[in-house]
């Protein structure tokens, strides 16, 4: 399954629009600014974070997952 949602870059956009920095969500998540950069770079993350991140920043990131389960015909290519 080819991954078509790459989740760091969606939390950094989100990150952007609410103009919040990388540091304080850091510290609104528990989790040391420097982990959590490297990893807003990859396109996969913890869903334990998620949820932290989600609830951060007031946006369901899971929905985007969502998204592709309804269209599952997406999910086997």
């Amino acid at each position: 399954m080819e991954d078509k949602i790459h989740i760091g870059k969606l939390i950094c956009n989100k990150l952007k629009e609410n103009g919040r920095s990388v540091s304080w969500l850091a510290r609104q998540v528990y989790c040391d600014r420097s982990n959590l950069r490297k990893m807003l770079k990859n396109n996969h993350i913890y869903s334990e974070l998620l949820l932290r991140i989600s609830i951060a920043l007031d946006y369901d990131f899971f929905a985007h997952y969502s998204s592709l389960i309804c269209n599952k015909e997406n999910l086997l290519r």
